[in-house]
């Protein structure tokens, strides 16, 4: 599931569950309510523990996971089942920006887990110069 941050109007940031090797999400839930497929790797939400307390926004490097709007649970990239949807639209529809790839051992993925609105700021920085600090 992609979460799109918009900090300032105008400049969106996609972010992506990058599943954390050490899942800070699943390890800080007090309900036990997160767990790991291990086909997949892919977070697991247990609904029927999860309480919505957002425990594991806050633990997510990249605040991730977030609220169901109707129901009382948290939404996390589950890879659809090892298949991700949106890696297939992207390519579908000719982004090119998203792909699946086989994990290997020596890359850590929380390289990528970065702080949405630390990118928003570096974005806002890279358009509007000097003045971007002030933006976000």
């Amino acid at each position: 599931m992609v979460r799109v941050f918009m900090y300032f109007p105008g400049l969106e940031v996609p972010h992506l569950c990058t599943q954390c090797h050490d899942y800070p999400c699943v390890q800080s839930c007090p309900f036990k309510a997160l767990g790991v497929d291990e086909k997949t790797g892919a977070v697991e939400v247990y609904r029927d523990k999860c309480t919505a307390c957002g425990i594991c926004i806050n633990a997510c490097p990249g605040q991730v996971p977030h609220l169901h709007p109707n129901r009382k649970h948290i939404l996390i990239c589950d890879l659809c089942g090892g298949d991700p949807a949106c890696a297939k639209i992207c390519t579908k529809v000719g982004y090119n920006c998203l792909t699946t790839v086989n994990r290997g051992q020596d890359i850590t993925y929380d390289t990528y887990a970065i702080r949405p609105r630390d990118v928003a700021k570096n974005l806002a920085i890279n358009f509007f110069g000097e003045m971007g600090k002030e933006v976000i």
